[in-house]
């Protein structure tokens, strides 16, 4: 099988290509610029130049391409607009895919997308997962919440630097999960014909919410958190601002969900069932506990080491020199 990553330099994309590589598959990656992905090409991976809102780029791009595992999604900082990444590019990526001869297409989604029609990105991926399904290709969809290396940046540094970490005054629960095991589940649908043309929530085993995850910081490293509250009102004037402005727009739509964690649901859903369709164990799924427990005692154990070695130099220094 010759499989297509798509979004293969984020977060998620790359802990696909590692994973379809380490399970002996036929890896291409899409990318737009061959220096920034020259790490994939070290893995193993075969770079292919192509652009989602290019489509003119994609058929040469499928040639002899059997599935695609499609986890490109518009960052903060792109010039262009999630509507022309998440939708015009994935509805051309889509259609291109099916006059390819495709086989099999993993698709990524959000949790409960249809409940936030007023968010651009959830209900753009509704719209997505309806578009897939009538497509004629035959898919997989994955429902995800949140990652845990998101958590990393937004509390842990802050908490180690003594910086302030900024969350909402309402905070709904969200049940991460490593992208890692993420991978997992995105590799494994290729192989179980039980996930075809099915959509399955890929979450973690429980919800959390700031507070709780700040907690959980604090002790693991020791340090007490500096914690501002930024009310919803604020962040929605934000949004407003910046949505009048092109350079904003990405801005914009992230910040409206803000939504998503003043409504106080829960992103989490039960995974049981899907453990069992794709015939892998919940216990080899990392909890935000352990994830979080693994990188503070290795930066812990870092800083310490950094800290002797300073010791020594500034003893070293003190030493007389002997004429």
């Amino acid at each position: 099988m010759s499989l297509l990553v798509v979004g293969a330099t984020g977060t998620l994309g790359r802990q696909i290509a590692r994973r379809a590589l380490d399970e002996g598959y036929q890896v291409k990656c899409l990318v737009r610029s061959f220096n920034k992905a020259s790490f994939l090409k070290e893995w193993g991976a075969e770079l292919v130049r192509g652009n989602l809102c290019a489509p003119e780029t994609l058929p040469s791009a499928l040639e002899g391409v059997t599935a695609i595992i499609d986890a490109a999604t518009a960052r903060a900082t792109d010039s262009l607009s999630i509507r022309q990444v998440d939708w015009e590019g994935k509805v051309a990526l889509m259609q291109a895919a099916k006059a390819a001869g495709v086989e099999r297409y993993i698709f990524f989604s959000i949790l409960d997308n249809e409940k936030y029609p007023n968010v651009p990105l959830m209900e753009i991926k509704r719209c997505n997962e309806a578009f897939l399904a009538s497509s004629g290709l035959t898919y997989t969809t994955l429902r995800l919440a949140g990652f845990l290396q998101g958590l990393i940046g937004q509390y842990a540094i802050p908490i180690l630097d003594n910086q302030s970490i900024w969350v909402t005054g309402q905070s709904a629960p969200i049940a991460y999960m490593n992208t890692q095991d993420i991978a997992k589940f995105a590799v494994r649908a290729l192989s179980v014909p039980e996930t075809e043309n099915k959509t399955f929530p890929v979450v973690g085993s429980r919800a959390w919410n700031a507070d709780e995850i700040i907690q959980v910081c604090e002790r693991l490293s020791g340090k007490t958190a500096k914690v501002n509250r930024i009310p919803i009102g604020l962040l929605r004037g934000v949004r407003g601002i910046t949505q009048f402005f092109q350079w904003g727009w990405n801005v914009a739509d992230r910040l409206a969900f803000a939504e998503v964690l003043a409504s106080g649901k829960p992103l989490v859903a039960p995974m049981d069932d899907v453990y069992t369709v794709f015939g892998l164990d919940p216990k080899d799924t990392a909890t935000l506990e352990a994830y979080m427990q693994e990188y503070f005692s290795r930066i812990l154990k870092k800083l310490k080491e950094l800290d002797y070695e300073k010791g020594k130099g500034k003893n070293h220094s003190k030493r007389k020199i002997p004429f």
